[in-house]
């Protein structure tokens, strides 16, 4: 359709017209990881939003807020709620020191990915040519 001939309606988003130019430019990025709410997260590990949300709070577990201030987890948020009900029903520990004791646990599997990569970069033979 030539441009003389088109409708004053058409394109602004009246319905039956079509849009001849784009209103907003939208940019895609990667999507977020965060995809479960706080709802969902505390229904899976049987506890309340508001604990959940304390847990956020002490950094306990990792959590991202959107526009709204709502809270949004990982899809492996459950697992890491049951690792801290673990260490406070299991060796009685405060949620202050199970944050010390989460940190020194990710740092030993941290470091023990850098021993096994080491060994097998031993392992291997390097060519002296």
């Amino acid at each position: 359709m030539r441009a003389e001939q088109r409708s004053p309606v058409e394109g602004t988003g009246q319905p039956g017209t079509r849009a001849a130019y784009p209103l907003v430019r939208v940019y895609r990025i990667s999507p977020s990881p965060y995809q479960l709410p706080i709802a969902g997260v505390a229904s899976r590990s049987g506890l309340s939003p508001e604990l959940v949300s304390r847990f956020v709070a002490l950094g306990l577990v990792d959590a991202e807020r959107d526009a709204r201030g709502r809270l949004w987890f990982r899809p492996s948020a459950p697992s890491a709620i049951a690792r801290v009900q673990r260490l406070r029903t299991g060796l009685g520990l405060n949620y202050a020191a199970i944050g010390v004791v989460l940190d020194l646990l990710d740092r030993i599997e941290r470091l023990e990915i850098a021993l096994r990569r080491s060994e097998r970069a031993a392992k291997e033979q390097t060519p002296w040519t």
